[in-house]
């Protein structure tokens, strides 16, 4: 589970720190397309970091259903 963390940490922040420069540059300039982005960017972090915690609740769960059987 270390590894899924740390794979998920790495992409979650490779998706949010341009996801806050794109966002950041929409409000100095006013401009739509990086607003554009921004929301793309962030909307795949979420992904990602949904995606792992469906990996690891569903983990445990099958674990457990392992454990009963």
């Amino acid at each position: 589970m270390k590894v899924l963390f740390w794979i998920s940490g790495v992409l979650a922040v490779m998706l949010a720190v341009p996801s806050l420069f794109f966002f950041a540059l929409h409000l100095s300039t006013g401009e739509p397309v990086p607003l554009v982005r921004a929301k793309a960017l962030y909307r795949w972090a979420v992904v990602v970091v949904l995606g792992t915690f469906n990996i690891v609740i569903f983990t445990r769960v099958f674990q457990g259903l392992r454990a009963i059987w």
